[in-house]
């Protein structure tokens, strides 16, 4: 690739490895720091009251669902991008870019409808405690209006990645995290000349972060020298662009969303148990982000590689990336593990000091954390599917994970009475999942694989 911020490197011929710690390691920093920001909202935010964090722990979903939208459309973007630059096709490559910009925009304005008419109603079937629904509805209300920061920053980097450009996305995210950080204490607590706004502070505070990165990485992307630089002078729209994105993008999405879903199906199993479940399942959310927010970020390093050797028809650097990216993944959620098993309590420490939270967070970490060293080389996979241009079985494969497997596991876990037995419903479905991943991703490959030696014939 040239004309890449990252530098000049050469996706199809540079060797796989140290091409792979390039384009992922300023994602896997930006996305760590992202999820260092997560825990810091939590950090504050559990030093005004355990209500206040309960809220967060509710309004989680419907953040998710935000970032469901805009990984979704990413993943579709990087992924059509790097093989239409694979193929040659630069002229489309850019019209891409275009359209995507223009759906960043449209997706800003229909959430920002939403979250001034809907969020009252939506949070109000959570929690019959009039003080967390006041704290998650003024949280959701506000993510939801200022959605369309979020919206740039995250979508519009994946332009700039599927190029081979992941530089520039992470300095827009560490951007955003260090704005966020430095802004919460002052918004939550009231320091100096600014009001105490407790959860209404964390949240504008995101907002206002998210606002900056995407200030950052518009300027990027039309003054940057980049490959991929979109003018809109012979803008047109394109069904069969929008077809591709979302021929990834969307299976990508629905993904997201189901993690919304299943969130919001733990809150509601375990908060029947015990509420103070409710604060533990949302401090465990934050704290496991640290462990697969790396992965996330060597993802966007390995989608721009797979799909250009995809579409440059390239199948023993296509089987290297592979391996390499299995066995990076398994060795990240593996220390993830270790972590989780042996320091627990100093982790939950961070949030609560409640004995009985306390208790119920370090059988929390301990169980679900059985999980973990699957799961890195299981996202390589479903990112594999994403970057062949198969968006399909990844979305069945996480729709098993966490709807068929896991909610129903959890619910009839919970019949026991005890709140901790509901956490082994996490490993059993991650076990499970990875089996039908393993075995789907292999034929998937294998076939592909020798499509592409026969073409080449």
């Amino acid at each position: 690739m040239k004309k890449a911020l990252t530098g000049n490197y050469n996706l199809g011929s540079d060797p796989i490895l140290p091409l792979i710690f390039k384009l992922s390691i300023p994602g896997i920093i930006s996305m760590s720091v992202q999820a260092f920001y997560n825990v810091v909202d939590s950090f504050f935010v559990a030093r005004v009251s355990e209500e206040a964090l309960a809220a967060l722990s509710i309004a989680f979903p419907f953040h998710i669902i935000l970032i469901a939208i805009a990984v979704g459309t990413g993943i579709g973007t990087n992924s059509l991008i790097s093989r239409l630059l694979g193929s040659g096709d630069h002229k489309r490559a850019v019209l891409t870019a275009e359209h995507v910009l223009v759906i960043s925009g449209i997706y800003g304005v229909i959430m920002a409808l939403a979250g001034f008419f809907l969020a009252g109603p939506l949070v109000g079937n959570f929690s019959d405690n009039p003080e967390i629904v006041a704290y998650a509805t003024e949280y959701v209300q506000v993510i939801l209006i200022g959605s369309v920061a979020l919206f740039f920053s995250l979508i519009t980097s994946d332009i700039l990645r599927g190029q081979g450009n992941t530089f520039a996305p992470m300095m827009a995210m560490l951007l955003g995290a260090v704005v966020n950080i430095l802004l919460d204490p002052f918004l939550i607590f009231g320091i100096g000349f600014f009001p105490r706004l407790e959860v209404l502070g964390a949240a504008l505070a995101t907002v206002f972060s998210k606002t900056l990165s995407a200030l950052f990485i518009l300027w990027i992307m039309f003054k940057g020298n980049n490959e991929v630089q979109p003018r809109f002078e012979n803008f047109s729209f394109d069904p069969y662009i929008l077809k591709k994105i979302y021929q990834v993008g969307l299976p990508a999405m629905t993904m997201q969303m189901l993690a919304s879903v299943m969130l919001s199906g733990m809150n509601l199993i375990v908060a029947n148990i015990n509420e103070l479940a409710l604060a533990v399942n949302g401090v465990y959310f934050r704290l496991q982000s640290f462990v697969f927010m790396p992965v996330f970020g060597v993802t966007q390093g390995y989608i721009p590689i797979m799909g250009y050797n995809y579409g440059h028809r390239n199948p023993s650097r296509m089987i290297e990336t592979l391996k390499y990216g299995v066995l990076i993944t398994f060795f990240i959620t593996g220390g993830g593990f270790l972590l989780f098993q042996f320091f627990p309590r100093q982790l939950m420490g961070v949030f609560v000091t409640d004995p009985e939270l306390m208790e119920i967070g370090v059988s929390a970490l301990r169980t679900i954390s059985i999980g973990f060293p699957v799961i890195g080389p299981a996202i390589i996979g479903s990112t594999t599917f994403q970057a062949l241009g198969k968006g399909l079985p990844s979305l069945t494969l996480s729709f098993m994970r966490q709807i068929l497997l896991l909610l129903p596991f959890a619910y009839f876990l919970s019949l026991t009475g005890e709140v901790n037995n509901v956490w082994y419903a996490f490993p059993l479905s991650e076990g499970i999942a990875f089996v039908f991943m393993v075995i789907w991703l292999t034929l998937t490959f294998r076939s592909e694989i020798k499509k592409i030696r026969t073409e080449n014939k």
